[in-house]
């Protein structure tokens, strides 16, 4: 299991007092009014920041960190990620998931057939849906219901799923 969870990414500075844009990875964007910390990603090191200010804008939000009040102390933050550590996260309800968790995780059917592993979750508004590689490299696309999924292990790293008819030849060339 990850330790750090992405909740968003610097895309571009707002204004000259060193607030930046930051796009959610998050389900809930207002979870940023109550977070005190971030750790940013510079690729070289993990920064921890302390929020100073929170706005929303459109589908952005727009933090400013504490002791950072120029534009030019933040412009090389630019396409950075934020996280935060899992004991900062948001509470998980019942079968909810972590992405992080989720991903290379084994995917076996309930017919006990080893289908592949779960390298992407696309989120298309209705349900997520999951993308399983199989050895031979293609990819089956598995929606997210609970037709499909059976049960999810994230200690054991393994998800069970009912493969629908059609499923695993949906994708096929």
């Amino acid at each position: 299991m990850e330790d750090l969870l992405q909740v968003g990414i610097i895309t571009t500075t707002h204004g000259v007092r060193g607030e930046v844009k930051v796009f959610p990875t998050t389900d809930d964007p207002a979870r940023f009014k109550k977070l005190k910390n971030v750790l940013l990603d510079t690729g070289k090191e993990k920064l921890s920041l302390e929020i100073a200010g929170v706005k929303f804008f459109k589908d952005m939000v727009i933090l400013k960190f504490k002791g950072i009040d120029n534009i030019n102390d933040v412009e090389k933050y630019r396409k950075c990620a934020l996280y935060v550590t899992r004991e900062n996260a948001v509470a998980l309800e019942e079968n909810e998931y972590f992405i992080a968790d989720l991903i290379d995780m084994e995917v076996v059917t309930d017919e006990e057939e080893n289908l592949g592993t779960l390298v992407d979750v696309m989120q298309t508004g209705a349900n997520d849906v999951y993308v399983v590689k199989t050895e031979n490299g293609e990819e089956i696309l598995i929606p997210a219901i609970r037709d499909c999924i059976r049960s999810v292990d994230v200690e054991k790293g393994q998800m069970c799923i009912h493969l629908l008819p059609g499923l695993r030849d949906m994708n096929k060339k």
